[in-house]
């Protein structure tokens, strides 16, 4: 189910670059010569033109695969090429913190992890291109010490032959320093695109291989048995008059739908018994923009331009229309040090939600199943590292009990690692079965990302450090801890288009008509049964 995202020259806008700023490194005391200068110059020219000629070199974004019901069953997009590369126009939106020392330190984990997920991302490229900015950056240093060197010499009593030397020497080492300093952006720049292709690394026991590998955690309930025809919700839904997909073609395309009578009661109810089971674990209910801006997009690990793409991208503007409520989530702290004793945080968001579903056709996505517009409830938790473990087993327990409480048969899976998402350390699905459709159906997930999107959504915390509580004496400055990246976790409380094929589905009687499950009645004005209408 991982969408492998790239993106080509033809769909990227202008960007203006903002100012990056350089890793700091140490000073070596022995100055390069100009001559030296010069010829690492010549090199890194060559390494920029042989990276914008090779007609090979991959520039994706992020992978991400999508988290809710929606997403299953979606096949491996295959990458985007780009001929050549402008760097003056192709430049990063922003900066993911990618810890590179471990990448290096960890190759061959690293390269087996790559394998492991199919992932098309170079991981020779990556570490070739940081070691070459490790260099540059050095070199950039030295010939600012030179420069400066320079520009002390010249702030005493100088001869004026010598001083006009000096002058020259430093206009040269200037002009040096903007071609360097061009081509380290340039280098950034690069190694930006190609390590923001590398996934998260996988939980130990997730199982190595595809869909087909991944194992059942647990099964609960047993499909029911029925003595008369089964209906499937389409034709369920046509008799009971609770759909209208002809209009809806015919108004907004294929894949979107109107939901009629008892349906509509029936997505309220599941939205408001859901948000009021969720809140009792102790979560803050969020209603979400559902517009959101393209970096945001692509800091959670979804794919917003090129051909492949699961987003609606909207024309002129560098914004999308969201496929979760886990995107304008995510944001909400975006950029900022969160205190320790405000963690875990714990969302439970309702949206609607748009997604291209590309490429998906079939009987299997008929009626409600797989649709452009739906209304989701969300969870999102943000927490201390040590902690995104256990909170990953709370959601899927919260899941499980959703379900439960609603009398459905399903089975808990732990995915393979060929069906995770880049941002996914470890993902639990749900499927239901769906008597109409005479198979399980994917009805939710739940997700642990790690630091995987707190390192390019920029989300830290402050650790409180009592063994080290620092300077404690009037006008003093307290010793604090550095801050570290939360772990973000996400999982589907109720995408509603699904759990009502579910519902409908599993509940109908002999007659045509469907009983309301028990602890969604107060939600819809106390009906029981979803009936014929009277002519």
């Amino acid at each position: 189910m991982g969408l492998q995202c790239c993106f080509g020259g033809t769909t990227i806008q202008t960007l203006k670059l903002a100012s990056i700023p350089y890793m700091t490194c140490s000073t070596s005391s022995s100055l390069r010569s100009s001559a030296a200068i010069s010829r690492r110059l010549t090199l890194f020219k060559t390494l920029s033109a042989s990276l914008s000629r090779n007609s090979t070199h991959r520039f994706p974004f992020l992978i991400r695969a999508l988290s809710s019901a929606a997403a299953s069953a979606q096949p491996v997009a295959d990458s985007t090429t780009i001929a050549s590369v402008d760097y003056s126009v192709v430049k990063p939106q922003w900066k993911a913190a990618i810890d590179f020392k471990s990448i290096l330190e960890n190759k061959s984990a690293v390269a087996a992890n790559l394998k492991n997920r199919n992932s098309t991302a170079n991981l020779e490229l990556v570490i070739e291109l940081y070691e070459k900015l490790l260099q540059l950056q050095k070199e950039v240093e030295e010939l600012r010490y030179e420069r400066n060197a320079v520009a002390n010499k010249m702030k005493g009593k100088v001869e004026p032959l010598e001083r006009q030397r000096l002058i020259e020497e430093g206009k040269n080492l200037k002009e040096k320093l903007f071609t360097l300093e061009e081509d380290l952006i340039k280098l950034t720049d690069s190694l930006q695109r190609e390590a923001q292709c590398i996934p998260n690394m996988t939980h130990p026991d997730v199982p190595i291989g595809g869909e087909d590998s991944s194992i059942i955690r647990k099964t609960i309930g047993v499909p029911r048995e029925f003595t008369f025809p089964i209906k499937d919700h389409v034709q369920l839904g046509k008799e009971l008059d609770l759909f209208d997909f002809d209009a809806a073609a015919e108004v907004s395309g294929s894949k979107f739908y109107y939901l009629k009578n008892e349906a509509v009661l029936l997505e309220m109810g599941l939205i408001n018994w859901t948000l009021s089971e969720v809140m009792k674990r102790g979560f803050t209910p969020l209603t979400t923009p559902e517009i959101a801006r393209s970096l945001v997009v692509e800091k959670c690990g979804f794919q917003p331009r090129g051909d492949n793409t699961q987003v609606y991208s909207i024309e002129g503007s560098d914004q999308c229309l969201i496929g979760t409520a886990e995107i304008p989530v995510g944001g909400i702290h975006m950029d900022s040090i969160l205190a320790d004793s405000a963690l875990p945080l714990k969302y439970v968001a309702f949206s609607h939600c748009f997604r291209t579903e590309a490429g998906a056709a079939g009987a299997a996505t008929r009626g409600l199943y797989r649709v452009h517009q739906f209304s989701k409830v969300e969870m999102f938790i943000l927490c201390r590292p040590e902690e995104s473990n256990t909170y990953h087993q709370e959601l899927i327990e919260i899941e499980e009990d959703l379900f439960s409480k609603l009398g459905l048969h399903f089975k808990t899976l732990d995915m393979g690692t060929g069906d995770l998402g880049a941002p996914a350390y470890r993902k639990f699905d749900i499927e239901a079965w769906m008597p109409g459709l005479d198979r399980y159906g994917e009805i939710s997930s739940a997700s642990n990302c790690t630091d995987y999107q707190s390192r390019r959504l920029g989300i830290r915390f402050r650790p409180e450090n009592p063994t080290n509580p620092g300077n404690t004496k009037k006008g003093k400055a307290r010793n604090l801890a550095p801050p570290e990246f939360v772990h973000t976790l996400n999982a589907t409380a109720c995408a509603v288009p699904r759990m009502i094929v579910c519902l409908l589905e599993n509940y109908q009687q002999e007659d045509g008509t469907v009983i309301v499950p028990e602890p969604l009645r107060p939600f819809m004005g106390g009906i029981k049964l979803i009936t014929h209408k009277s002519k």
